[in-house]
């Protein structure tokens, strides 16, 4: 009989994390929640491991790679549960992690998705980049969090284990309402990969929902994936969708002017990275990012027409400059801003 939630970890070649976290996902969820492998046609034997070492272990084999965002479409779509939880293969969780988060979407039907707090697991006393307690994004689309501004990363003493609403919950893992994730549209797969999270809980949000953190729930990330940073197709990836996922969403009175700061902001960046950092790949994508982004936006037009319509600009944007407050002002602590 299937159960409330469905976690749900999308693979492509991530055997080595699946034969490292999947039995704790095993063993700290299976009472409470069915757990499912989609995989992005893998050719390292992953899913091979998983049939023959973990027979409770429901398993999706997609035809081919379809990508982060596009790959959980498809694997979603055969799932029937009230709550799904998009899992990366390199989380570890912890005991009881699931129940605050189903207690609080229980509590909240106006709530379509939370995250719990996510910590490093190479330093288990500090948040995670790519979640820690909970997402913003700052009037230029740069996104941060509560425990990690730019490339610095907070300790974690407690200071935000409150549960709040917040812009984004990681995609690391994220627990959303099924009947919402389909009314929204699911991820949007021409991402790829990356922002592709905050785009969706963006869309939530227009739709009058609210996104939140609950950080009694921990669990620890990795990080990293399968495009380390550095990675030049990282860094493509992440100002195409980050473009993209402005153009989407921001009301018509805010797009010109952010699109206008963002060209200047987007060029400085990679002058930053060929210059200081020497990185000619980074700096090539960054303009490969703006070239394609250019080129494809009018694609989005219909979405973008139906994102802002009517709809009440429930982003929670907040109305400064990351960069400005980081570099200009010395703002290390999500704390310590505005």
């Amino acid at each position: 009989m299937s159960k409330k939630v469905a976690i749900v970890i999308l693979n492509w070649n991530g055997l080595k994390m699946l034969q490292t976290y999947l039995s704790n996902v095993v063993a700290m969820s299976a009472d409470s929640a069915d757990i499912w492998v989609a995989d992005n046609f893998s050719t390292d034997g992953s899913m091979e491991w998983v049939v023959n070492n973990h027979p409770e272990v429901r398993t999706i084999q997609l035809d081919k790679n379809y990508g982060f965002a596009e790959g959980y479409n498809r694997a979603l779509r055969d799932i029937d549960t009230q709550y799904m939880v998009l899992l990366n293969s390199d989380v570890e969780v912890t005991e009881g992690w699931l129940t605050p988060l189903v207690r609080l979407m229980d509590e909240n039907k106006d709530v379509a998705a939370c995250q719990p707090k996510l910590l490093a697991m190479h330093d288990t006393n500090s948040f995670e980049y790519a979640g820690a307690s909970g997402g913003f994004i700052d009037r230029y689309g740069y996104p941060f969090c509560r425990g990690r501004l730019m490339e610095t990363i907070e300790k974690d003493h407690g200071q935000y284990d409150d549960a709040t609403e917040v812009h984004w919950a990681t995609g690391a893992c994220l627990m959303v309402r099924k009947d919402v994730y389909w009314k929204v549209g699911g991820l949007d797969g021409r991402f790829f990969a990356h922002n592709e999270e905050i785009d969706l809980c963006w869309r939530m949000r227009l739709m009058g929902y609210r996104i939140m953190v609950e950080p009694s729930s921990k669990v620890y990330h990795v990080g990293g994936g399968t495009l380390p940073k550095g990675n030049p197709m990282k860094t493509y990836l992440n100002f195409r969708n980050n473009l993209t996922m402005l153009y989407k969403n921001l009301p018509e009175k805010e797009l010109g002017r952010v699109m206008r700061v963002r060209w200047w902001l987007d060029y400085i960046a990679a002058t930053k990275m060929l210059l200081i950092e020497h990185n000619a790949g980074d700096f090539k994508a960054v303009f490969r990012a703006r070239r394609d982004f250019n080129n494809w936006k009018h694609d989005f037009d219909s979405d973008r027409l139906q994102n802002i319509g009517d709809k009440k600009d429930a982003a929670l944007l907040k109305p400064y400059s990351l960069l400005w407050q980081y570099y200009a002002k010395g703002i290390r602590r999500y704390s310590d801003l505005p």
